[in-house]
């Protein structure tokens, strides 16, 4: 006989094999777990439908899988003998090996052992607390079984009431309580309005914050300033910020990706073009600055001074707003200890900085002054994981920590 794949779960098509629990020769018995599939991040146990001899096993981990497919080839084994039968009507013995080969169909699966989706902690915490997986019914997303349903099987916690998501509801009337003036929005703000809204409402953003010591940068800066004021434009932190961002994303690429949802895929970008946000009379700009991994960074002061003299001044292009695969927001010039900057959607993560501050720092025998720059780092929870986030920002804070060997690169 054989196995194949229950349904998945609502709106889940197909799933990965990560584990086959069984060898060809082995005996399994009904509702015992022969395959592990993941399908998004829940890894779920397929069930034996029904017990004999593994004949041969038709997937191996890797495979893509879709329900119904086969995956498991049983030769039955312990059947019930058939009634005896009336003796005019017995079979020539010859038939009896022939009779014995065909193998009963397989049982249906019952309600206790469908197919589960539920992670591996899940499903330890089940086992411990002596709670069925299989007999729950997931509350989780596609139906996942999570730590709460699992602890409310288990009597500890209270059953939660879903709540609908309210009506946006309507403006109250503020003449009533005093005067007040309207002002139509620019098309800067209209167009804030729509992305940022676009990048909360698709985007599960987390915020990693961290510092980097720029003691010897500034200096470095302040050395070289004059040569650049000579040829006509400022070096700013900024310009060694844009070169410090690049060399970290071509080491860790997928900071410089996108996520292309419809296809599953990840789409990984071969340029660096970085966005550096504006602050305008008429709004918050982000001009693009392209292929910043092959200038230097004098030639990355001159761009960056006459691009945002041109997005203060509103004659940008269109172009020059577009294909950006990582955004820079620098409010150090300002103020502030730290903020948590939106990503730019589709771009999957967006670094903040704020101002740079003398603290005294333990180097071993003494605290000593140096100038330590905040800055936060907001990234796509869907394709970077915490410690990628962390190693990210380490690797950026080095390099702004070596301004000589950031120069050389």
């Amino acid at each position: 006989m054989e196995l194949r794949l229950p349904e998945l779960g609502d709106n889940v098509a197909t799933a990965t094999v990560v584990g086959v629990l069984v060898k060809e020769g082995d005996r399994v018995a009904p509702g015992q777990p022969v395959l592990e599939l993941e399908t998004d991040k829940a890894v779920m146990e397929v069930p034996a439908e029904a017990g004999g001899v593994v004949e041969k096993v038709l997937v191996k981990p890797g495979d893509e899988v879709k329900p119904g497919q086969p995956f498991l080839v049983l030769q039955a084994e312990g059947e019930a003998p058939a009634p005896e039968a009336p003796a005019q009507e017995e079979a020539p013995k010859a038939e009896a090996p022939q009779r014995a080969e065909k193998a009963q169909p397989p049982a249906p699966p019952t309600e206790g052992r469908r197919l589960v989706p539920a992670s591996p902690s899940v499903r330890r915490l089940a086992r411990e607390l002596g709670v069925d997986i299989y007999a729950l019914r997931g509350t989780g997303l596609a139906g996942r079984i999570t730590e709460e349903d699992v602890r409310r099987a288990a009597g500890l916690a209270a059953p939660e009431r879903a709540i609908p998501a309210p009506a946006r509801p309507p403006l109250p009337d503020f003449a009533r309580f005093g005067p007040v003036r309207r002002e139509a929005m620019s098309g800067v703000r209209k167009a804030t309005l729509r992305s940022m809204a676009q990048a909360w409402a698709q985007v599960p953003m987390v915020t990693h914050f961290d510092e980097a010591d720029i003691t010897d940068l500034e200096a470095l800066r302040k050395r070289y300033a004059p040569k650049a004021e000579e040829r006509g434009f400022r070096l700013t932190p900024t310009a060694f910020l844009l070169k410090a961002l690049a060399l970290t994303l071509k080491a860790f690429p997928k900071f410089n990706a996108s996520i292309d949802e419809e296809a599953q895929e990840i789409v990984y970008k071969d340029y660096i073009h970085i966005g550096v946000a504006v602050d305008t009379p008429h709004g918050l700009l982000v001009p693009v600055i392209r292929n910043v991994d092959q200038k230097g960074v004098f030639a990355l002061a001159r761009e960056l001074q006459e691009i945002s003299e041109r997005a203060r001044a509103r004659k940008l292009t269109p172009e020059e707003m577009q294909g950006g695969t990582f955004s820079l927001s620098n409010l150090g010039g300002i103020g502030g200890v730290g903020f948590t900057p939106i990503v730019n959607w589709p771009e999957v993560a967006i670094l903040g900085v704020s101002r740079a501050q003398m603290k005294p720092v333990w180097n071993g025998e003494a605290f000593v002054p140096r100038l330590l720059m905040p800055f936060s780092l907001t990234y796509d929870h869907r394709l970077i994981d915490g410690a990628e986030a962390a190693r990210f920002c380490r690797h950026l804070a080095s390099l702004l920590e070596d301004p000589l060997g950031l120069a050389l690169e």
